[in-house]
């Protein structure tokens, strides 16, 4: 079943505009943030129009609307991702529950099943956003841990030959990404969990470029712990969900304190309310919150099956071009078997951020650069590469114009040469 883009189009008012002299807006970097509809704008305004006020706090009447505000829309993140509705944390970004996670490890005390000691391993992949991969860094040095890593083949998919060195008997964390955010990969996960179960580890899935354009069901994937933002995701910025079975958030120390987490306090002591509030600490983001549920339901009444397909078939026609295009050098598999919507590239003898502002002046956003990848560029032998991305409002015909203006980019470049 194919999606309607042209009305799908029409809920996004920024599509609407112009850019640069007047040029119609081609947006190709939702791997970056992804726009927003009508529904999430609305839905956000709405609440500070008429039900604005502190979760949680309060007899009043808004209060109580505000509460049940934000804890629907919980709700409606665990039915998003097949989970329970106190499994679900908010927190301001994707980038926030990774650093939860990593500095609640290194509080735990000795005894607890997250202490990370000397002697211990922690395993990441060759291929991670730098959000999923110096909070672990930082996490080793603090607790004398060791830091592993899966690196990439020539495929720009993960060698996973030495699964069982890598992920060893001292393993007690293995954190990767479920999908690339350069290479496009999505990452295979039975074998991988299966062995960080075997040995006794947690895996923390980085969901980010994943939980946007295809259907996550945490239970199916097996693993422990997972985040996403909403921003990618059609909802708000200041917004990041991380959810982790109950039974591990319990033994989990908390990472933020103040208000709304506790249960009791004292002048010298205090303990800790349950799970989610526990890692809530002070007035939550509730708009947001709002917001990002008015964008995952959007995503549902699309349907995450047809956006992944329309999104897989927009990939395939752009690397098709590419191909037929000399001097252009894919950055990842150029077939679309466990690929997602993201192409990075290169152009001969034109320098990325070049390509990048001469597309813009053609009202073609991409990103160009590291990606905030630094440790997966070097590995691939470049400095930075241009990327386009693509989501479930884009048309064939826009994958056809920067075919189209690559070609002209490369005319224009070799006459200046």
């Amino acid at each position: 079943m194919t999606i309607d883009v042209v009305a799908i189009r029409r809920d996004f008012p920024i599509l609407g505009r112009t850019v640069r002299e007047g040029k119609s807006l081609v947006y190709l970097d939702s791997g970056a943030t992804s726009q927003k509809p009508n529904q999430v704008i609305d839905a956000e305004a709405n609440f500070y129009k008429w039900h604005n006020a502190a979760a949680h706090r309060g007899a009043h009447q808004l209060a109580e609307e505000a509460t049940e505000a934000f804890e629907g829309a919980r709700k409606s993140v665990a039915e998003f991702l097949s989970a329970q509705a106190d499994e679900i944390i908010f927190t301001k970004s994707a980038t926030e529950s990774l650093n939860l996670l990593a500095y609640a490890m290194g509080n735990a005390a000795l005894g607890n099943r997250f202490h990370i000691k000397p002697g211990d391993r922690i395993v990441v992949t060759q291929m991670e956003h730098h959000a999923n991969l110096i909070p672990w860094q930082e996490l080793a040095k603090r607790t004398g841990a060791e830091l592993a890593w899966f690196s990439i083949d020539l495929h720009g998919r993960l060698d996973l030959s030495n699964l069982e060195q890598i992920i060893d008997e001292k393993t007690k964390v293995v954190a990767l990404t479920h999908q690339s955010n350069v290479l496009g990969t999505i990452n295979p996960l039975d074998r991988i969990v299966a062995r960080a179960h075997e040995v006794g580890a947690v895996v923390v899935l980085d969901a980010c470029q994943s939980a946007p354009h295809m259907s996550l069901d945490v239970e199916k994937l097996g693993i422990d712990f997972l985040t996403f933002s909403g921003h990618k995701t059609l909802g708000p910025t200041g917004i990041g969900v991380l959810w982790g079975k109950s039974e591990l958030l319990e033994e989990l120390p908390p990472f933020l304190f103040g208000g709304s987490m506790i249960e009791t306090v004292t002048m010298t002591d205090s303990t800790w309310a349950k799970a989610p509030r526990k890692f809530e600490a002070g007035v939550p983001n509730m708009a947001q919150a709002v917001g990002l549920e008015a964008g995952l339901e959007y995503l549902q009444r699309i349907g995450l099956s047809e956006i992944h397909e329309h999104e897989l078939g927009l990939t395939q026609r752009f690397i098709n071009g590419l191909l037929e295009i000399e001097g252009v050098k894919i950055f990842g598999p150029t077939d679309i078997e466990m690929r997602g919507g993201v192409v990075s590239f290169a152009v001969a003898n034109i320098h990325p951020h070049d390509l990048g502002q001469y597309l813009d002046n053609q009202g073609i956003a991409v990103r160009t650069g590291h990606h905030c990848a630094w440790p997966l560029n070097r590995a691939l032998g470049v400095q930075s590469t241009t990327r386009a991305s693509f989501y479930l409002y884009n048309q064939t015909a826009e994958i056809d114009l920067l075919l189209n203006e690559i070609r002209a980019a490369q005319t224009y470049f070799g006459r200046k040469r």
